[in-house]
């Protein structure tokens, strides 16, 4: 697993890894179980995950682009999959924001239990999709811009 300390909110309070670590024990209850939980199948599924630390304090898991985010409310641990509409999902596991054309996320309540296996298809299922959505952009938008003109 990697870490990268490029964001902003990273600097000068320590890795992104080192930040996640410390929301996770500040939680104290079930939503850092939770977290926690959550972040070892992402790395399980994808061991070369960039952790980052962005959106002042929302955990961040990249690998040729964001795999997902992991945000903690009141009554609830969102993981929400940056192009989740592109997702094939077929546990059913998202079940919030559903009505836009990019995002998904899972909401994960206190009694709820994850469906690793589910859930691990679905971070490998983001990574390919990031992998085959940077093959297909050209590697410099900027230069066909100014042949175009």
């Amino acid at each position: 697993m990697k870490s990268r300390s490029g964001s902003k909110e990273g600097q000068g309070g320590g890795s992104p890894s080192r930040l996640i670590d410390a929301r996770i024990k500040e939680l104290g209850d079930w939503r850092g179980e939770a977290l926690a939980r959550v972040r070892s199948l992402i790395k399980e599924a994808c061991p070369d995950v960039v952790e980052e630390w962005k959106w002042r304090g929302v955990p961040v898991w990249e690998h040729g682009g964001i795999i997902c985010t992991g945000e903690t409310y009141k009554a609830v641990v969102k993981l929400t999959f940056a192009n989740g509409a592109s997702l094939a999902d077929p546990s059913g596991l998202f079940n919030s924001s559903l009505e836009g054309n990019m995002r998904r996320a899972i909401d994960i309540h206190e009694e709820d239990k994850i469906n690793e296996r589910a859930l691990k298809n679905l971070i490998r299922a983001a990574v390919e999709y990031n992998q085959t959505k940077k093959k297909r952009s050209p590697a410099n938008p900027q230069a066909k811009l100014r042949k175009n003109k």
